[in-house]
């Protein structure tokens, strides 16, 4: 005989199995479709602090406002041997001009003008490249200048990041600013000259985390003001700011007005320049240079400039 009731009992058992699997299945499946819900709705917080960090980079990101109108750029590469030059209006394109490019560009992290360089091409009356601005009182002519008399202010904020090193593991020197003397038409002649080149009255190096300036002295303040148009009746007479500003920012100042001239060194630091050689320096023209004029030949070296303002009054 069959033991009815062990079956019924076994079968309730089986019963009882499979509703449990069933619950657990049912609830597994819920669950997951939940966690998925969650992972769809929990919104991506990598990318958005990602997105925020760029966003914020990019707020940070600012131009130079350095107004390029009354200046040319001398370049350290040269077609026939002559260094390229680039005039206003085409230096306003600077951004975007590939020529310039590698030399004269924008760093948007701190909002600097950049002139970069190293020894190539070089003018006519010099052995060492640059990436230099030059004065341009009527944009894309050199043949309009200043006198003392006339006056004129040139001011700057700028860094000297990156120079090579030279054997002894210093840096080279870097001339930042100058006014450079001209001739005009007239004493070129006079003196039987076959261009306009007269000697720059100032110099300022960067030199050795340091400021140097470099001011013109006649060798014999009794020549005739024939003589002295000539390059070699001036020698140089060098007085050195005591800060070092090293590869952090600095100002400098540059007034010139009659008989006088005088350099500051952030606000805090002034030389003056009131003699008879700046009187007799009157005789010339000028104009203002601005930039990255480095002092090396050797092969393989480079210097970084920064410019973050620069203006010229007169």
């Amino acid at each position: 005989m069959y033991n009815f009731c062990s079956k019924s009992n076994n079968n309730y058992n089986l019963y009882l199995v499979l509703s449990l699997l069933l619950t657990v299945l049912i609830s597994c499946s819920d669950k997951q479709g939940e966690e998925e819900v969650v992972a769809k709705e929990q919104p991506n917080v990598e990318a958005e602090e990602e997105g925020t960090v760029q966003e914020d980079a990019t707020a940070n990101y600012s131009l130079p406002t350095i107004d390029l109108n009354h200046w040319k750029v001398t370049l350290p590469i040269g077609n026939n041997g002559k260094p390229i030059e680039v005039e206003p209006p085409e230096i306003l394109d600077y951004a975007t001009n590939e020529t310039l490019l590698p030399y004269m560009y924008n760093d948007s992290t701190d909002g600097s003008l950049v002139f970069y360089t190293f020894p190539e091409a070089s003018t006519a009356n010099s052995t060492y490249s640059r990436t230099e601005l030059r004065e341009q009182m009527v944009p894309g002519s050199n043949s309009i200048n200043w006198t003392f008399e006339q006056g004129g202010e040139l001011s700057g904020t700028l860094s000297v990041p990156e120079v090579s090193l030279d054997q002894d593991g210093n840096p080279y020197r870097i001339i930042v600013m100058q006014i450079h003397g001209r001739l005009t038409i007239e004493q070129r002649d006079l003196i039987g000259e076959d261009d306009n080149n007269a000697p720059p009255v100032l110099k300022i190096y960067w030199a050795k985390n340091k400021v140097r300036v470099h001011t013109k002295m006649l060798k014999d303040t009794t020549l005739s003001d024939t003589e002295i148009l000539y390059t070699t009746a001036w020698k140089d007479s060098v007085r050195e700011f005591s800060e070092v500003v090293g590869t952090a920012k600095f100002n400098l100042t540059v007034k010139a007005s009659k008989n006088k001239l005088e350099v500051s060194l952030n606000n805090a630091e002034t030389f003056v320049y009131e003699d008879v050689h700046m009187r007799r320096w009157g005789i010339f023209e000028n104009y203002f240079k601005a930039g990255n004029y480095f002092v090396s030949k050797v092969e393989g070296t480079n210097a970084t400039v920064k410019y973050y303002q620069l203006k010229i009054d007169h």
